[in-house]
């Protein structure tokens, strides 16, 4: 009997099972749909499961894992695209607030600068 430790949890695993299926031993440890006492009690009756049950349980919990993997890539794919959305609207946002600082600005220049004639009048007149 072996000991292997997976989120600080500590299974009971026959050493025969551990040696002849060590993949099915990751996918149980892996899945997301059993808690750490359905582990136990997969890993306590594999030895006493037919072949046949044996290899259903490994279905399950492959195509499990593959369709989760699925769903993953597709909310990353969609995650991306919203964030690449989003980020051309955010440019979009700043390049207008950018515009409207640069008017605003050359409206301020415009009303600072003087007149030439007036600035050589005011030479004219030290």
């Amino acid at each position: 009997m072996s000991q292997i430790t997976n989120n600080w949890v500590v299974f009971q695993i026959a050493d025969e099972i551990q040696a002849e299926y060590p993949e099915l031993i990751k996918l149980v440890l892996n899945t997301k749909s059993m808690d750490d006492q359905e582990r136990q009690y997969w890993f306590d009756i594999l030895p006493s499961m037919s072949n046949e049950q044996i290899d259903r349980l490994y279905d399950i919990l492959d195509t499990e894992k593959k369709k989760l993997e699925q769903l993953e890539a597709s909310y990353q794919k969609e995650i991306k695209s919203l964030n690449e959305k989003h980020l051309v609207e955010w440019q979009a946002f700043q390049m207008k607030d950018n515009k409207q600082k640069i008017a605003k600005a050359q409206e301020e220049d415009a009303k600072s600068e003087q007149n030439p004639d007036d600035i050589l009048n005011m030479l004219n007149n030290l």
